[in-house]
């Protein structure tokens, strides 16, 4: 059977084990399967056990295609799996955990910390910084939290009196409109020095830069971009100078923060921002016709090298019990 296409394919194909495993090893080891420990690259295949066993001798010498990946010690099988992959890399507005749970027969525990460790795999930077195409890029931040007229009012008093840093999660986003690419990422705050420094260090000098009247960006043009300008309080677009593009991004990514994950922890934001990049850099554009085959081919080629144990997503690292 060839690879699938559809999601119904997807779930036909990888009801079978035999077929995950092939998948897993064929990407995982294109030149054939080594030893995660040693990189020995003569291992032997146990059949019964579905496992590999190196022929050297030393700790963890028989391994599964889940070594090493975010599926590693994970008592559910790939035929769960990679079917919750394929979703969530696909639905547009995110997937909750608990259709994960009703559509796999797994509890909603489970399926939430299924979904965080994809969404580990689908976080994803790069070395190369933007605006090398001679392209604008269009920089913002937004506030991610609570809806102002549903909080108590002293709370909601503080925001009108500008200290949203305070009470929200600060997220800046940058998108390069040459190559319609986003780059997002929580930030501790909004203040000139934290916004100008991944500025920085993520767009080129001498690029061109647009962003609202913030006085956060009041000193790009001493750093070596061409900064322009435009005030919300008077106008949105004016020429090329606007910031429509990032913030259209910002409304897909609070869509699906509001519509299907309802609430969601401060302290789990960046990996929701993560997945909603990932969705947006590989949808399907005139130029670029990605389908959802595509967008999973990606997801899968970044499940090695990334573990995410339940202790650290839900902050225990370290901490010890008592009787």
């Amino acid at each position: 059977m060839k690879a699938p296409r559809t999601l119904q394919e997807a779930v036909i194909y990888f009801a079978d084990a035999d077929n995950c495993l092939k998948y897993m090893a064929q990407r995982r080891w294109p030149n054939g399967v080594t030893c995660p420990t040693c990189g020995r690259n003569d291992v032997t295949f146990l059949a019964t056990q579905r496992k590999w066993q190196c022929k050297s001798a030393h700790a963890k010498r028989q391994f599964t295609a889940k070594v090493g990946t975010i599926f590693e010690d994970s008592p559910l099988g790939l035929e769960k799996w990679l079917p919750a992959v394929w979703i969530i890399t696909n639905a547009k507005n995110g997937v909750s955990s608990y259709e994960i749970a009703r559509s796999l027969g797994v509890t909603q525990k489970t399926a939430w910390f299924m979904l965080h460790r994809i969404r580990e795999a689908l976080t994803s930077g790069s070395l190369l910084k933007m605006g090398g195409n001679g392209g604008p890029i269009e920089v913002d931040e937004t506030f991610i939290g609570g809806v102002a007229k549903n909080m108590h009012a002293v709370r909601r008093n503080s925001l009108k009196a500008g200290l949203k840093a305070g009470q929200k999660t600060a997220v800046m986003g940058m998108l390069d409109r040459s190559s319609r690419q986003v780059r997002a990422k929580v930030v501790p705050n909004v203040r000139r020095e934290t916004l100008q420094n991944e500025i920085l260090n993520q767009i080129e000098h001498k690029s061109t830069v647009y962003t609202d009247g913030s006085p956060a960006y009041d000193l790009l043009a001493a750093q070596e971009y061409i900064h322009a300008t435009v005030n919300h309080i008077e106008e949105y677009v004016r020429g090329e100078v606007h910031t429509q593009g990032i913030e259209n991004f910002w409304s897909l990514l609070k869509r699906g923060l509001k519509g299907t994950y309802v609430a969601v922890e401060p302290f789990h934001i960046d990996r929701y921002v993560a997945e909603q990049v990932f969705r947006y850099n590989l949808r399907a554009t005139k130029d670029n016709p990605l389908n959802d085959a595509d967008r999973f081919e990606f997801a899968m080629m970044q499940v090695a090298g990334k573990r995410l144990t339940y202790a650290e997503l839900t902050g225990k690292v370290g901490e010890t019990t008592q009787d």
